[in-house]
């Protein structure tokens, strides 16, 4: 998948409207901090479109990428970040919901899981509203470098067994230092786009 032109283009508070888009939509949920910036901007070489922050709970929009001008990554707000009101985590558990709700054109979610650790209560209800939603969410297992090629086949069965997924669900380890499994999401999402040039 080759990246020609990438730029923000929507970006949505708890009291916005989604846009209506007729291009299709790509989803990324997951926890603050779990590395989702750094994960978009590396599938789309970019060093710094979307915003990675040392400062968790920082994304608190739903923020639309429109991306060689024929499909959108969409980088929902990151969650279960404590330091942020409990009013606030409750709102933005509403936007994310009415996202995934409401979307016309949203093609496949990717759920974020930091490999390191097991999937907390956060993680296993987004799986769920995920599924809820009638998607099965594609689990990336991030900062892959942050462990030994050893700890690898256990930390992933570890997070297959706490979300309960299927022998069939699709989880890819990914690295944003060494880019270690971005060609795998970007075959997802290849396919996802051909099944929409097919319908």
């Amino acid at each position: 998948m080759i990246i020609k032109t990438a730029e923000l283009e929507t970006v949505c508070g708890i009291t916005s409207t989604f846009p209506v888009n007729t291009a299709p939509e790509f989803a990324f949920a997951g926890k603050s901090n779990v590395g989702k910036s750094s994960l978009i901007n590396a599938l789309l070489n970019r060093k710094s479109l979307a915003r990675t922050s040392s400062t968790p709970g920082k994304t608190q929009t739903v923020n639309f990428y429109k991306v060689n001008r024929a499909f959108y990554f969409v980088d929902l707000p990151g969650y279960g970040y404590a330091k942020v009101s409990k009013t606030s985590r409750e709102k933005w558990g509403k936007m994310i919901e009415r996202y995934l709700h409401t979307s016309p054109v949203l093609k496949q979610v990717f759920l974020l899981i930091d490999i390191r650790h097991e999937p907390g209560e956060n993680d296993r209800l987004m799986y769920e509203w995920i599924l809820k939603n009638g998607f099965r969410p594609v689990v990336i297992a991030t900062k892959k470098d942050k462990i030994k090629r050893s700890q690898l086949s256990k930390q992933t069965a570890l997070i297959r067994r706490t979300l309960g997924m299927l022998p069939e669900d699709v989880l890819i380890p990914f690295s944003a230092e060494t880019k270690e499994g971005k060609e795998e999401i970007c075959a997802m999402i290849k396919d996802g786009l051909t099944d929409t040039q097919e319908a």
